[in-house]
């Protein structure tokens, strides 16, 4: 692979959807060799930006350049449940040419096929190991394997066929902490050009940049995420200051120009008096009348200039300031007070589970985070203690309001409004307490009646909450699963500053160890066919006793 040369461009690009929605407009970029962190608020165009690299999307105008091969992980991983793991990684053919040729068949079409790649099952199957899929035989069929090793042999194949640009968009979506660990190891080993759309902040301080898409541009900063931020916050506390001294500025000339037009006016009263008193000559007059207007309308025009002048500053340094509202809101009806029962577990064993997961209870407003492979049955659990689910044995019984926020999110309807929806959850609330509070979760004014439908990925998701959060009863014991896939950062944000208002028991289910205790998790527990006690440090290692017994 050739390191040197290999670059992605874009020049004058324009992008519009059918319906008309511009997403680029003269948008402009150039990534070298190194990993390239791609971040911006939801609906900013970074997964439609990745498609048009990729070639699966044709730009109205403008050019792509892409210097070399191109491998593409979108963020929706698709694959043919009939396939075997080795047609799966794009190998099958070389295989099985390799196998003939093994064994005595010297047809040239074997040649052929094998080509240079004489090593292309171990190459298989190191890579498979590098990613934690070692057990995962050449011949298995996809549809034995979990939807994250899923994602993981769709990135195998494109390591196996070596691009010189690879990218990755939200690839650690649905990964547990066993498995993003090895995608994070094989990033960080990446040499060629990597584009990663993510909003995981551990994988985004593996980058070497960061490239801030917004309002149809980039914005470029060097170093991981974390030097990102911190650049971020000097340049917006620069910005505001600048805004600050230009607020000012325009304050001082609206002033100024006040001024001028009262003591325009006053020389005016006084020019009219003295000729009406007649002290002063008609012809002399009517001359100090002329000078005087000139004089005036300068000087007006000198002061007007000035504010409109001030006004376009203070415009350019309002725009440097970015404007990612946060969720500020209060949920005292959420109230749990300590030593309340919330939650009780006896016996319960989940469907399709082997064993009993053993006694649980939860008391008071503990917050507390359930981790676990893929496949553990982690939505499982969250789906039977709603009630939704009927467990195999045993019992979950709630003694407190209960709300649930799923990964799909398909709490909404589409055809209503924002502002419809909630009223769903809460029936009995008034019109303009729905719209009030629902203003605290940025949905202000008009937009309070926008059609779910329409809604971002971020939108929808405040909306789901808004409604979960603001149903009556007020929720007493929430539950959410993987509540960060998919969110850009100011969204996770959003999300942290709601959970933080809120006051009553949480069960979270996630990977994202950063998120998990930014909201103050109480207890930490492993679902591995039964609940284990666990902590932050074992799960964001990927060294509990389960990860560790089944790598």
């Amino acid at each position: 692979m050739s390191t040197h040369s290999t670059h992605v461009s874009c020049t004058a690009l324009a992008f519009s959807w059918p319906d008309g929605t511009e997403v680029f407009d003269g948008f402009q970029l150039a990534v070298g060799s190194g990993r390239t962190g791609l971040v911006g608020l939801n609906g900013c165009g970074k997964s439609t930006l990745l498609k048009l690299l990729a070639g699966e999307l044709t730009p109205v105008s403008g050019q792509v350049r892409v210097s070399g091969s191109v491998g593409y992980l979108p963020q929706k991983v698709v694959l043919d449940t009939a396939l075997r793991v080795d047609e799966a990684l794009g190998i099958a053919r070389a295989r099985a040419a390799l196998h003939a040729i093994e064994a005595g068949d010297t047809a040239e079409e074997h040649f052929a096929a094998v080509g240079d790649d004489w090593d292309v099952e171990e190459r298989a199957r190191a890579t498979l190991d590098q990613l934690g899929l070692g057990s995962i035989g050449l011949d298995r069929t996809i549809g034995d394997v979990s939807g994250g090793q899923g994602v993981l042999l769709r990135l195998a194949a494109l390591l196996l066929a070596r691009p010189d640009v690879l990218l990755l968009d939200e690839p650690t979506n649905n990964l547990d902490r066993y498995a993003r660990h090895r995608l994070y190891d094989a990033i960080a080993s990446w040499s060629g050009v990597l584009i990663v759309v993510s909003h995981d902040r551990e994988l985004l301080e593996l980058v070497d940049r960061i490239a801030d898409l917004r309002d149809g541009d980039i914005a470029w900063y060097g170093g991981n995420f974390s030097a990102y931020q911190e650049a971020l916050a000097v340049e917006q506390e620069a910005a505001e200051r600048m805004a600050r001294v230009a607020g000012a500025d325009v304050r001082r000339q609206k002033r100024e120009l006040l001024d001028t037009q009262v003591k325009l006016a006053r020389r005016k009263r006084y020019g009219q008096k003295q000729q009406d008193s007649g002290s002063v000559p008609k012809i002399a007059a009517n001359s100090l009348k002329r000078s005087a207007q000139v004089s005036a309308g300068k000087l007006k025009a000198t002061h007007t200039e000035r504010l409109d002048r001030a006004r376009e500053r203070l415009n350019d340094a309002e725009a440097a300031v970015r404007d990612d509202d946060e969720i500020r809101i209060e949920l005292p009806y959420t109230t749990v007070h300590p030593g309340r029962g919330v939650l009780r577990l006896t016996g319960l064993t989940l469907r399709h589970a082997e064993l009993p997961l053993g006694d649980f209870e939860v008391r008071g407003p503990e917050r507390i985070a359930l981790v676990g492979r893929n496949g553990a049955g982690k939505t499982t659990l969250l789906r039977t203690i709603t009630g939704e689910l009927a467990p195999a044995a045993g019992e979950a019984v709630t003694e407190v309001p209960l709300r649930f926020l799923p990964q799909r999110l398909d709490v909404l309807d589409d055809a209503l409004s924002v502002a419809e929806n909630v009223a769903l959850h809460a029936p009995g609330a008034t019109d303009n307490r729905i719209r009030a509070r629902l203003a605290r979760f940025l949905f202000k004014g008009a937009r309070a009646d926008q059609p779910v439908g329409t809604l971002s990925g971020g939108e929808r998701f405040r909306a789901a909450l808004a409604a979960q959060l603001l149903a009556e009863p007020a929720p007493r014991l929430l539950l959410l699963d993987e509540p960060t896939n998919n969110l850009d950062l100011a969204s996770v944000r959003s999300l942290t500053a709601a959970l933080e208002a809120y006051e009553g028991a949480l069960i979270v289910a996630s990977h994202d160890v950063p998120f998990l205790e930014s909201i103050g998790i109480t207890r930490w527990l492993l679902l591995d066919g039964t609940l284990h006690a666990t902590g932050p440090e074992e799960v964001r290692a990927g060294t509990h006793p389960a990860a560790a017994d089944r790598a």
